[in-house]
């Protein structure tokens, strides 16, 4: 259902809570491979690619361009999610090498 087919308050509500089950689904699967890395990089320093992260950036900025979503809305939510993932990923290899 697109946004503007909703007619009432419920329904948006009913559509966020919806998408929202999704992206757990999505970033369950993404901590899974974040894990992952974690356990198979050889350093700690290894875990933040501040190129890779900006490459991620500029490429969400320009999907969400594409998309007519707000690319400043998009990257800040990008960026705290990397953020975190990385915090984890630091708890994962420190785990994992003790």
């Amino acid at each position: 259902m697109a946004a503007r087919d909703c007619k009432t308050l419920p329904e948006v509500r009913a559509n966020i809570d919806r998408i929202d089950r999704d992206l757990i689904g999505l970033l369950a699967e993404r901590a899974a491979f974040v894990r992952r890395a974690g356990e198979l990089k050889a350093t700690r320093e290894a875990i933040v690619d501040r190129a890779r992260i900006e490459e991620i950036i500029a490429e969400v900025r320009r999907r969400s361009e594409d998309l007519g979503m707000e690319a400043d809305v998009a990257e800040a939510v990008f960026r705290a999610m990397i953020d975190r993932f990385i915090a984890f990923e630091h708890q994962v290899f420190d785990r994992a090498h003790g």
